[in-house]
Formats: C-alpha cells, sequence, structure tokens
C-alpha cells in the first residue's frame, strides 16, 4: 500500500512532469495565459494519460514490440478524440478556449513516456496510480503557471478581478516571453528549494538514446543515480 502511494504522490512534487522533467512546455506555454484555460487542459491531459496507461497496462502482453508503438499512438489518438466529441458536445466555450491544443495531447511527450517507461512494465493499478499522479501534478503545474500569468498580465484570477483597476497590468505576461519567463523562474525556485539535486529515473539508461551523451552516471540497476 505504502508503495502504490508513492507511485501517486511521486509525480506531483518530487517528479513533476513541468517543473522537474520539463515534458509537456508547448501546451504549457499556450494555454497558461489563464487559469481556467490551465485547468481545462490540465484535466483534458490526465484523462487521456490514465486511460491511456491503463490500456496500455492491460494489453502489453498481447502486443509484439514491432507494432508497440503504432498500437500506443492509436490509443491515444482515440482517448484524445473522445475528449474532443465530449468537450465539444458539453462545454463549447471551453473547447473554444482551448483550440488546436486539445488536438495536440495526441503528440504530448508526457503521455508517450508513462506508457513507454512505466504503464508497458507494470500492473494496471500501478499505471492507474502513475498516470493519475503524473496528472494531476501537470495540472497543478499548469494551474499556478496559469494564476501567476493571468494575475499579472490581466489582474484577475479564474475571471475574478483581484488586482485589476488597482494595479497596471503587464501585458507580456499574457504572451510567450511571459510564459518562458513564468516557466523559468518557478523552474529555477523548484531547483533551489531541491537543492539542483539529480533524480532518479524509472527506466533503464540502456534503452535511453541519449545514454551515451549523458552526464548522469548509472546506478547499480542501470537507471540514473
Amino acid at each position: 500500500m505504502k508503495e502504490r502511494l508513492d507511485i501517486f504522490r511521486r509525480g506531483i512534487i518530487r517528479d513533476n512532469p513541468l517543473f522537474v522533467y520539463a515534458l509537456g512546455i508547448c501546451p504549457a506555454l499556450a494555454v497558461s495565459t489563464s487559469a481556467g484555460a490551465a485547468l481545462a487542459m490540465g484535466i483534458s491531459t490526465t484523462i487521456v494519460l490514465t486511460a491511456s496507461c491503463v490500456l496500455a497496462s492491460s494489453t502489453k502482453r498481447a502486443l509484439p514490440k514491432s507494432v508497440r508503438i503504432p498500437v500506443y499512438m492509436l490509443m491515444v489518438a482515440t482517448f484524445v478524440t473522445l475528449v474532443q466529441y465530449i468537450t465539444r458536445a458539453y462545454m463549447m466555450p471551453v473547447y473554444d478556449t482551448l483550440g488546436i491544443y486539445l488536438s495536440l495531447i495526441v503528440v504530448n511527450c508526457l503521455v508517450y513516456g508513462r506508457i513507454e517507461t512505466f504503464a508497458s512494465r507494470n500492473s494496471i493499478v500501478s499505471s492507474a496510480l502513475d498516470a493519475l499522479g503524473m496528472g494531476i501534478g501537470y495540472t497543478l503545474a499548469m494551474v499556478i503557471m496559469g494564476i501567476i500569468r493571468e494575475l499579472l498580465g490581466r489582474g484577475t484570477i479564474f475571471g475574478v478581478a483581484v488586482l485589476a483597476g488597482h494595479v497596471e497590468s503587464v501585458n507580456v505576461f499574457t504572451l510567450a516571453p511571459g510564459g518562458f519567463f513564468t516557466l523559468g523562474i518557478i523552474i529555477a525556485a523548484v531547483n533551489k528549494l531541491t537543492r539542483g539535486r539529480r533524480r532518479g529515473c524509472d527506466f533503464n539508461c540502456a534503452a535511453c538514446p541519449a545514454s551515451r551523451d549523458c552526464s548522469i552516471k548509472p546506478d547499480k540497476e542501470g537507471g540514473a543515480a
């Protein structure tokens, strides 16, 4: 039970996908101009990630290695399409706000990373907990960025006026440079709080295409130290 709890919570803080591993940066920068849009994107990504990881884990023994990646792509694309249809049918304002970035969950490296490095090698329950933890961590990171950018760029949080009318807004935070600046400051703060410690990976270094150029020495089990 303790091990499964650790699997769930490590993606929220210790191994946060956005602030620690810098996964899914494209939608984070594009959609986090408001807290509401960031929350919607985070929830959508979590749904696709969890459903894909559960399905990948349940079929891992039946999939030959030669067709594994194309099948994973088909799985993710199917769940993204379902989320699109549901959002468009029942939450049209959210669908319009997210726009093309909802479709781009299909190519989100966070989703494929968790499928390949964890779900394809672990049980269904563990894969579901890992995906939920990573999804919640990604959502929290998106919302934090959204709150900061919306507050400084528009003076509101979730559309509610906080600084609007009292402090002049800094419009650059609603643009791409403001997104990069916000993300960079948060990542720097996270690194400072964790003292820049390297975190171990949950996959074998021998399988990584960048292992030859990696500066992190592998531990005794073959993972990153």
